[in-house]
């Protein structure tokens, strides 16, 4: 269990949950930025704009691999210090970035932050979820993962904008400030862990790599990743499709990203109500929304109406899927928050791996209709993990009930499915 966990919120919670909301909108801005400065970076390094692209899967294939080796390695640590160690060394990682005049040393650098992305992330969940009542964590999550909804909505089209006006390198000069600037803030409200985790490393892997859990990363792999096979590439997209001047593409960015921030914030509600039922619901109107983008695409208003409803549902559906694994995973939440990140992160490296491979072989127009297929895939699998339940507490006769509606457990987790 998290280090803070208590029955009811902590004085001073609102102020904590803010400063790892900052923090998480530091480093959802250094992930999702580069989309909008990848061409900016393939002249000024001479590489290619699919090379370019590697550079978000650089980051996301560090979230996946990086952050749980960096969790286990630091399981004894309270999850406190976990915070500043990884925001500390964040801010170094983007120092390199600056630096570098070579393309591998800044793809070195980009795998090395997104890692500590996932670290972050996965201690800021824990405490965050400790920090309210159980009935209150899928909205604690919801403030989190804000941060990062927030970092589209201001952080991508202003670090967009900032680098086509002033080159890619400033815009990483804007990340580090921040960064050190979350960290200030973290250092002031987090409150002082009594202790490093509860569990220790082979007990927690016990209960995060648990079958059930599993199953529900595979979901979270399956529909983050679906997203980012267009989202990529978005920025090519609407120029070469929709017919968007480069100036104003930051327009369109910022139209999904404030309804990618409302849904996260909202998304938290509709996760402590039915987080399984907002999965299976979200699924079914994002294959409809990237369908109607790939019909529609040429026309500058629908598609504007598109990356709306885009946003709104497909960031909607982050805290369900993340309170859905720290759930299952009962004792073992504080490292399954981190491969939680790392299962949407390996999607996302997927997704931006497949939408090049589109973008190359078939254009731009073809890059939503792969997206869509590929949310398709994930229907059916989206849709078991309404079945998952989690069993009762070590040493409890209760037996949880099929098939009954989510409701909170004593120990933070939640029991039961809604058909």
């Amino acid at each position: 269990m998290s280090d803070l966990a208590t029955p009811g919120g902590r004085p001073g919670s609102r102020f904590a949950l803010a400063a790892l909301g900052l923090g998480s909108f530091v480093v959802g801005t250094a992930e999702l930025v580069v989309v909008g400065v990848l061409n900016l970076i393939a002249d000024d390094l001479e590489v290619s704009a699919g090379t370019a692209g590697l550079l978000v899967t650089a980051y996301a294939l560090g979230i996946a691999v990086g952050g749980p080796l960096l969790t286990a390695l630091t399981m004894r640590l309270s999850r406190r210090t976990v915070l500043l160690l990884a925001l500390t060394v964040f801010v170094a990682g983007n120092v390199v970035a600056v630096l570098s005049g070579v393309f591998g040393l800044l793809f070195a650098a980009r795998a090395l932050c997104g890692a500590l992305h996932g670290l972050f992330v996965g201690a800021a969940t824990s405490v965050a979820t400790g920090l309210v009542p159980a009935d209150r964590r899928g909205q604690a999550v919801s403030l989190v993962f804000g941060g990062i909804s927030v970092a589209t909505v201001l952080g991508v089209p202003v670090g967009t904008l900032v680098g086509q006006s002033l080159g890619w390198q400033v815009t990483f000069l804007c990340v580090i400030g921040l960064g050190v600037l979350a960290l200030a803030t973290v250092v002031l409200t987090v409150p002082r862990a009594s202790g490093p985790s509860t569990e220790n490393l082979s007990a927690q892997a016990r209960h995060a790599f648990a079958p059930r859990v599993l199953a529900m990363l595979a979901a979270y792999l399956l529909l983050m990743g679906s997203q980012f096979v267009a989202f990529t590439y978005l920025t090519p997209y609407v120029e070469d499709v929709t017919g968007i001047p480069a100036g104003a593409v930051s327009a369109f960015l910022l139209i999904f990203g404030v309804c990618s921030a409302v849904g996260t914030f909202g998304g938290g509600r509709f996760a402590d109500r039915n987080a399984s039922r907002t999965l299976l619901i979200g699924n079914l109107v994002l294959i409809a929304a990237l369908g109607a983008l790939y019909v529609f695409g040429d026309n500058a208003v629908l598609a504007g109406l598109i990356l709306a409803v885009w946003g709104l549902v497909g960031f909607g559906v982050t805290p369900s899927l993340q309170l859905r694994v720290i759930s299952l995973a009962g004792e073992g939440r504080d490292l399954a928050a981190t491969l939680g990140a790392s299962a949407a992160n390996a999607g996302i490296a997927l997704g931006a791996a497949l939408g090049g491979w589109a973008l190359s072989a078939h254009g731009a127009d073809d890059v939503p209709l792969v997206a869509m297929i590929a949310l398709v895939v994930a229907l059916p699998v989206v849709w078991a993990t309404r079945f998952l339940t989690v069993p009762p507490p070590a040493g409890s006769a209760a037996r949880t009930p099929p098939q009954e509606p989510e409701r909170a457990h004593p120990s933070g987790g939640l029991i039961g499915t809604t058909r």
